[in-house]
C-alpha cells in the first residue's frame, strides 16, 4: 500500500511515481522531491527531456539503489511525429534545419517505414543527447559546434503502432504530416531518433513534436502523481512493494536470509533464475536484496538489510 505523509515530514524508503510536467528537467523533479521528502537522498530512473511529460520513477532513501536496475526495464510512450521538417535536436525544441514538406506521402510507405524501425534495430542517438563521446556529453560537443559521430547501438522496439495521421501547415507554411503513435521499447531507445529516422527513410525529414511516457516497467500513469498533488500529500510506494512489482520474487527462509545478509552466495534454485535481477524476500515479507544468478549461486547486486 502506498504510504502518505505531508511534504517535508521525512520519508520512508520507497519509490514515487511522478507525472512529470512539460518544461521541467528530470533534475528539476528530483530537486522538488528532495524538498517534499525532507532528504537529499533522492534520484530518478530514466531521464525525460524537458519537452516530454509522463512517468518518471523517483527513488527515496534506500530505494535509490533500485534505480539503476529499474532504468533497464521496458518503457512505453505516446508520441506525435511530424514528417516534412528536420530540426537540429530531432524534436520541436530545436531550430528547423530543413522544410521539405510531406504532401502526398503514400500511407503504405509510412507504414513500411515504421515496420523497418520495429524489432531489434541499430539506432544512432541524437547528437543533442546525454551520450558520452570520449568522456564528454554529446550535447556539449554539439553546442560547441564540434564535428563528431555517435556510433549506432542495438535497441529493441517491440511495438511501433500508428493510430492517426493528418496533414497540417507548419508555421512557415510547409505542408507536413503529423503521426500519432505509441512505442514500446527497450531502455536506451530515443523516440526522437525514431522520428528522425522515419522521416529520413521517407526522404522528407522528421522530428518529434510531442512525447508522453506512459509506463516504465510495471509503473504506469495510473500510479503517477503530479508535483502539485505530491506537494500536498507525498505518496511513496514502499521499497518491498516496489521491488515485488518490478522484479521476479524469491522467498527464502531465515537461515538463507542470514547467509545472504553476511555476503554468502547461496544456491539459487533453477526456478528462481530470472534473466535479470531477482528480488529476495525473507520471512514475514522482508525485502532483503537484489541478486542475479552466477554459476548457480545468488550473486548480490544490492543488499537492503
Amino acid at each position: 500500500m502506498t504510504r502518505k505523509g505531508r511534504a517535508g515530514s521525512g520519508a520512508p524508503d520507497g519509490l514515487v511515481i511522478v507525472d512529470k510536467p512539460a518544461g521541467f528537467t528530470s533534475h528539476d523533479v528530483v530537486a522538488k522531491m528532495r524538498r517534499f521528502a525532507g532528504t537529499r537522498r533522492v534520484g530518478h530512473a530514466g531521464t525525460l527531456d524537458p519537452m516530454a511529460t509522463g512517468v518518471l520513477v523517483v527513488g527515496v532513501e534506500k530505494a535509490t539503489r533500485l534505480l539503476g536496475h529499474l532504468a533497464l526495464t521496458e518503457k512505453e510512450y505516446r508520441a506525435t511525429i511530424r514528417l516534412g521538417q528536420t530540426t537540429v535536436t530531432d524534436d520541436a525544441e530545436g531550430e528547423i534545419t530543413a522544410s521539405d514538406g510531406a504532401a502526398g506521402i503514400d500511407p503504405g510507405a509510412v507504414q513500411a517505414g515504421i515496420e523497418e524501425l520495429t524489432g531489434d534495430i541499430q539506432q544512432v542517438p541524437s547528437k543533442v543527447s546525454a551520450i558520452k563521446i570520449d568522456g564528454k556529453r554529446s550535447y556539449a560537443r554539439a553546442r560547441e559546434g564540434e564535428e563528431f559521430a555517435i556510433p549506432a547501438r542495438p535497441v529493441t522496439v517491440s511495438s511501433f503502432v500508428l493510430h492517426d495521421r493528418r496533414e497540417a501547415k507548419a508555421e512557415d507554411g510547409t505542408t507536413v504530416l503529423d503521426l500519432d503513435v505509441t512505442v514500446v521499447c527497450s531502455s536506451g531507445t530515443y523516440i526522437r531518433a525514431l522520428a528522425r529516422d522515419l522521416g529520413a527513410g521517407l526522404g522528407v525529414g522528421g522530428h518529434l513534436t510531442a512525447l508522453r511516457r506512459t509506463r516504465v516497467g510495471p509503473y504506469g500513469l495510473e500510479a503517477a502523481r503530479t508535483l502539485e498533488r505530491l506537494e500536498e500529500s507525498l505518496e511513496i510506494l514502499p521499497i518491498a512493494e516496489a521491488a515485488a512489482a518490478a522484479f521476479p520474487r524469491w522467498d527464502v527462509d531465515e537461515r538463507q536470509a542470514r547467509l545472504l545478509g553476511n555476503g554468502v552466495r547461496i544456491d539459487m534454485p533453477s526456478g528462481e533464475k530470472g534473466p535479470g535481477p531477482v528480488a529476495v524476500f525473507g520471512p514475514e515479507g522482508r525485502f532483503l536484496a537484489l541478486v542475479e544468478e552466477s554459476k548457480g549461486k545468488a550473486k548480490s547486486l544490492a543488499v537492503f538489510v
